[in-house]
């Protein structure tokens, strides 16, 4: 899906907030805003608090990068550029990155009901897998802003589940297993232009140690 560039109004203590959770996470603001949108319909995200635009007088200094005037430096109000999929509306996205500094913060949580995508028996056996497991990496992208590496590598069971996000005393199946750590590597793949190489090898360390059943 061809994705455009958003240019998304905020303060600048908004927009250090968010800059930094990315930094912390290996990922960008876009891949913060899409692991919400993942989980919460846009009507959902609609109703969340918004945390606004800039104040008045709040404004960031940056270099102009070409014309006449290239390298000079000019006064505006700050901003967020962030890159989605078309058909986003910029305040809807300026709530979802409100809401995941939330969820970094432990000021906020989510459920992802099984029951918010219903399977019936009319759909195909490809149809009913296909959404059974979109279900579950839903439920996996919860998990996406909570990520982080141990200095010595995934060496337990209990490393493992908390690499993937798992709850400590949790048994989650191959299948469980399989989505949480695909939803994790499009985000931590060193391939990626924000991949983050030591997770990713730790996504792989905890991946194969859960599925040996140890």
């Amino acid at each position: 899906m061809r994705k455009v560039s958003y240019t998304i109004p905020c303060s600048s203590r908004f927009r250090d907030a968010v800059e930094a959770l990315a930094r912390r996470r290996g990922c960008n603001a876009g891949d913060l805003a899409r692991s919400v949108v993942l989980m919460l319909p846009m009507q959902s995200i609609a109703q969340l608090p918004d945390p606004g635009g800039p104040l008045p007088g709040d404004r960031e200094t940056v270099e102009r990068k070409s014309g006449p005037d290239k390298g000079g430096t000019w006064r505006r109000k700050p901003r967020l550029q962030v890159r989605l999929p078309a058909g986003y509306d910029p305040i809807a996205i300026r709530r979802a990155l409100g809401l995941a500094l939330a969820l970094a913060d432990g000021k906020a949580a989510i459920d992802v009901e099984l029951d918010g995508k219903s399977i019936t028996d009319g759909q195909s056996a490809r149809e009913r897998r296909d959404q059974a497991e979109e279900i579950v990496r839903l439920r996996a992208s919860v998990s996406a802003l909570s990520f982080e590496p141990f200095d010595d590598g995934v060496e337990t069971r209990s490393q493992a589940l908390h690499v993937l996000g798992f709850p400590p005393d949790s048994r989650p199946g191959p299948p469980e297993v399989r989505a949480r750590f695909r939803v994790l590597a499009t985000i931590h793949h060193p391939d990626n232009a924000q991949g983050d190489h030591r997770r990713m090898t730790q996504l792989n360390e905890a991946f194969a140690l859960l599925r040996a059943g140890l």
